[in-house]
């Protein structure tokens, strides 16, 4: 390359350069001066905490001071088995002279430069004149959508355009995480009167990358409750792993999604009808949450038991940590013939945190009603579909959809290859303790067993099934 050529070539660079730090100053202004809207994450799957969309690369949950503590205090070690950590922001409860509500994330006043390094550009930053009208859309939208949940806990919603082979599916939203975000709105228009600020941390989207999420929440542990649980929590908790698989395998589903492509249809499941699980309805549910509705994606059960078997190894190494009422999440891609372009992050891919109903939020979070829970519990019946072994297509297409599908299409450009996006992550750790912590009480030795035998078991049941897929 000649000199001349050279020299521009740089001239261009530092062009683009400017042109960067220029955009990423308007964009720390905005957030200063306007703030972020939030909105629901479509893809919570479990628990009851309110869990909001930030950007999208970004979701933010309320801070409990105990999870706070365990992602800024992360060992090394434990980094590419959780979502990064991005810093924490100051959420305001909105509302206009009609009665709309939105939630607004400020930077906190202490500490101004809160996630401008990892805070990814397509944040939304609107005049509150357009914020304000997206609460009462949203508001309507989460009574529609609650309602879809069937008496046995399990929801179903169909592609409504099937001719468009082609097309990203218009799904409708997770009715739980829509559910989850109406009580928390509710909450906050309660208490409005006494508090309009409220702490949260912001956290990478492990859903982003994907045109389709397919998400499994599962509890793991023979224990839930924390050190400083109450004697009627810890029996409560107690009962609940007694009653469900936690006690004989240290596992129970907390709540799934996944896409079924032969009918175009999301299929649901919350963590009422997992508690009812007994061991072969917990494989047979996790046979389903592999399956396309057409085929068993045997192609990402290799690289999930490969990140099992890490994970399992890391906590093996982890001294006197217990990681009571943590979940785990494995999300892939229901649309797996796109190909993709994002890059891999430090921990695997760039979710969802979603909290149980146990966890301690930064204000009491009322428990469901018995009657509201046997509306969404009961039995499970799931069909058993023959897999049929067939190659995954090296054909790739593009396709777009709204964003308020829960689908963006930053996310369908091509690439040269079509390996499985699969993600395994630890999540939830408001009741998580190690001797680091040093206002704690009880300092435990060792590992945390309950956790580990759940990892165990769940690698031996997905090994099963992959080896029953290749027979």
């Amino acid at each position: 390359m000649s000199p001349a050529v050279e020299a521009q070539a740089e001239e261009v660079m530092k062009a683009e350069e400017k042109q960067k730090q220029q955009n990423q100053l308007q964009h720390q202004q905005c957030y200063m001066d306007k703030g972020v809207m939030l909105e629901p994450f479509v893809h919570q799957v479990g628990g009851h905490s309110c869990v909001l969309r930030f950007s999208e690369q970004t979701i933010c949950k309320p801070l409990i001071p105990r999870e706070h503590q365990f992602y800024k205090s992360l060992p090394a070690a434990m980094r590419k088995f959780t979502p990064q950590y991005r810093g924490e922001v100051s959420v305001s409860f909105e509302e206009d002279e009609e009665g709309n509500l939105c939630l607004i994330a400020y930077p906190l006043h202490s500490d101004p430069a809160t996630d401008l390094e990892n805070k990814d550009p397509s944040a939304d930053c609107e005049p509150k004149s357009k914020l304000l009208k997206w609460g009462k859309m949203v508001a309507s939208s989460l009574l529609v959508d609650s309602d879809n949940y069937s008496k046995d806990g399990r929801s179903r919603h169909t592609r409504k355009d099937k001719d468009k082979s082609n097309a990203v599916p218009q799904l409708t939203h997770n009715p739980w995480s829509l559910k989850c975000h109406q009580q928390h709105l509710q909450r906050m228009k309660e208490n409005a009167k006494h508090r309009n600020q409220y702490k949260f941390i912001l956290l990478e989207n492990l859903t982003w990358q994907h045109t389709v999420p397919c998400v499994l929440d599962l509890k793991m542990g023979t224990r839930q409750h924390g050190d400083d649980a109450s004697e009627e929590k810890k029996a409560m908790q107690i009962r609940k792993c007694q009653q469900s698989t936690s006690s004989s395998i240290g596992v129970r589903l907390c709540g799934m999604q996944v896409y079924q492509s032969d009918t175009g249809q999301l299929t649901f499941m919350n963590k009422y009808h997992g508690r009812k699980l007994n061991l072969p309805d917990f494989k047979e549910a996790l046979f389903q949450f592999f399956h396309s509705g057409q085929r068993l994606r045997q192609e990402l059960l290799s690289p999930v038991l490969q990140r099992l078997r890490d994970m399992k190894a890391a906590l093996e190494a982890c001294e006197s940590y217990r990681f009571y009422s943590s979940s785990l999440l494995i999300i892939y891609d229901g649309a797996p013939h796109r190909k993709h372009t994002r890059r891999r992050t430090e921990g695997g891919l760039s979710e969802e945190e979603d909290e149980d109903e146990d966890d301690e939020e930064v204000e009491a979070e009322p428990e469901m009603e018995a009657e509201e829970e046997g509306e969404v519990a009961g039995a499970l019946v799931f069909p058993h579909s023959s897999s049929t072994p067939s190659d995954v297509s090296s054909s790739c297409s593009s396709s777009s959809s709204s964003e308020s599908s829960g689908v963006s299409q930053s996310r369908l450009s091509l690439s040269d290859s079509c390996s499985p996006l699969v993600d395994v992550r630890m999540i939830d750790f408001a009741h998580t303790t190690c001797r680091h912590y040093c206002e704690d009480s009880v300092v435990h030795e060792g590992q945390d067993s309950g956790y580990i035998f759940g990892l165990q078991n769940l690698i031996t049941i997905i090994s099963e099934l992959e080896n029953h897929s290749t027979n």
